[in-house]
């Protein structure tokens, strides 16, 4: 039942925290413009792509693989016994956990970072950054998600309930929204806020290669890739890259083909 009703249950919550984000974005920025004329459509088009292509390349998805383990008894928590909230809680933390790896490996193995610079030549921030990425990484992002169930032996149900919150996060997370400082303080001790995940997608490349978590931020205080602000401060920052600045580097058909493109300084 819940397999069924997934494409509308996660569409519902992804249209839900778009919604309010954008709209925050309005009333409440943290830095200016975005232009979003320029950006939006591409960045949107992108995750278009990668969803239909993730549904055409792959003949099944992370919540069916993980009822297909339950009933198999493959992976770790079929095997040993746990009650339900620490089977939940563990495949949860595990996954958040592979989340934070996968990201990190991404950021350092050469071939994989061409496919998520893509991610980071956005030269704005915003809640459509959240959803920026190449249709290839979204391919090999649930490949390595699916490995992952099959090892571990999820309950369907924290699958389910990881990818919305993953959604959710990376949504809110990419915000250019504007928090209370000593509510940001608080908050990110408990979920990565878009103050702490801003630092992640600095011009400068150390404060690139820091803060990679997506939900939870305690993995980047664990293995000290913790950043607290950006040298420059929020407002002063340049976000992107060194290259892939000029304006035709915000279409859909050059974001497509920017990871075979040579790297040079605009």
């Amino acid at each position: 039942m819940v397999i069924n009703e997934e494409p509308s249950i996660r569409l519902a919550a992804f249209l839900a925290v778009f919604a309010v984000m954008a709209v925050w974005e309005v009333l409440s920025p943290r830095r200016g413009n975005s232009v979003r004329l320029t950006r939006w459509p591409s960045n949107l088009g992108l995750m278009v792509i990668g969803t239909v292509l993730v549904r055409l390349v792959l003949p099944v998805l992370a919540t069916g693989l993980a009822a297909l383990c339950v009933r198999e008894g493959w992976g770790l928590l079929n095997v040993v016994e746990l009650v339900p909230w620490a089977a939940f809680l563990l495949a949860f933390l595990i996954f958040d956990l592979a989340i934070y790896l996968q990201h990190v490996m991404l950021h350092y193995v050469p071939w994989l970072w061409r496919l998520h610079a893509v991610h980071h030549a956005d030269v704005a921030f915003d809640v459509t950054t959240g959803v920026r990425f190449h249709p290839l990484e979204i391919i090999l992002s649930m490949l390595i998600k699916l490995g992952i169930v099959v090892v571990i032996g999820p309950p369907v149900v924290a699958v389910l309930v990881f990818e919305i919150v993953l959604n959710a996060t990376s949504l809110f997370n990419h915000g250019n929204v504007r928090l209370p400082s000593r509510l940001d303080e608080r908050l990110r001790w408990w979920v990565v806020t878009p103050d702490m995940h801003r630092v992640h997608h600095s011009i400068i490349s150390r404060e690139t290669n820091s803060n990679f978590g997506f939900n939870l931020p305690w993995w980047d205080r664990l293995f000290g890739t913790y950043r607290a602000q950006p040298e420059a401060g929020h407002q002063a920052m340049t976000i992107g890259l060194e290259y892939f600045r000029k304006p035709r580097e915000l279409r859909l058909d050059r974001l497509l083909i920017q990871p075979f493109l040579p790297r040079r300084k605009s």
